[in-house]
């Protein structure tokens, strides 16, 4: 772990270390893509870090769009977060079971709801079980609820027509975080019914590229030189895109490791613009 991302990432020897501390609530946010047929709230049950919560990507969202875990409203997150027993002035860590994938969601989740105390467990459950660290199963035990506060930082988040308006003007460089036949359009999407390809100028840094083989986040050095390397200028904006807006956080996380501020994230990502016939696609199928 590098110097820089110390804020932002914990290591499995700290939370070892302050796992029964009063302030840390430790969360599984585990998530898998549809097509992978697996259910992340079984597994949590049968397997988890001693006394994690699960932070269910899904259900946390706005019920009322047609997108798939599009971000709540900031009176359901606090809600939520109060029944769950976080409150205010809790340390929260989060993981998940796949080293780093979906956690930095929630870490971004957090943050936009103006909660900066969040870090990731660098590696996560993989990590954490391979060392052999401490398990348990089994439902949570009940918190005792708590005052959250909620306050959404609505420039950490774009919609289509945000998007829309950077490809026609140049205003913010695109980062799509999908593998590169996805973007390339030469393999169909995992979700049925959208179209191939990226938006017009996009830069493909599959989110991958910021990760070592065990899962942990690259350093710092060699973050920046995976966005460079995809074309990104880290001298101006960046909206970080993917799928459905969960490995776009993974970007949005890089980008904070290596000090660039200028950055947003769009919620929709290829689910929503894939699917809008009038939106332009670049493809090379």
């Amino acid at each position: 772990m590098s110097e820089h991302s110390s804020e932002h990432l914990v290591t499995t020897d700290w939370l070892v270390e302050h796992l029964d501390a009063p302030d840390i609530v430790v969360l599984d946010a585990s998530w898998h893509l549809p097509s992978a047929g697996r259910d992340a709230k079984a597994e949590y049950r049968e397997e988890h870090i001693p006394g994690a919560l699960f932070f269910d990507i899904d259900d946390l969202s706005d019920e009322t769009s047609e997108l798939p875990h599009m971000l709540p409203s900031p009176v359901k997150f606090s809600s939520r977060m109060r029944k769950m027993g976080i409150g205010d002035g809790k340390r929260i860590v989060v993981y998940d079971t796949a080293g780093l994938f979906s956690a930095a969601r929630a870490w971004w989740m957090f943050r936009i709801f103006g909660h900066n105390d969040v870090a990731i467990l660098d590696g996560g459950f993989l990590k954490w079980t391979a060392e052999g660290r401490p398990v348990e199963d089994g439902p949570p035990t009940p918190r005792q609820e708590r005052h959250f506060s909620a306050r959404q930082q609505s420039t950490m988040v774009r919609d289509k027509d945000d998007v829309l308006s950077a490809v026609n003007t140049g205003s913010a460089q695109i980062a799509d975080a999908r593998s590169a036949s996805r973007f390339s359009g030469t393999e169909k999407e995992p979700r049925a019914g959208l179209r191939s390809g990226h938006m017009p100028g996009a830069c493909n840094v599959h989110y991958a590229s910021l990760l070592n083989e065990d899962g942990t986040l690259k350093a710092a050095p060699d973050i920046k030189q995976a966005f460079v390397d995809a074309g990104v200028d880290l001298g101006r904006p960046v909206i970080t895109s993917c799928g459905s807006g969960v490995t776009a956080a993974i970007l949005s996380l890089g980008l904070t490791i290596v000090g660039h501020d200028d950055h947003s994230l769009y919620d929709g990502s290829w689910t929503e613009w894939g699917s809008i016939a009038e939106l332009p696609v670049e493809s090379d199928a």
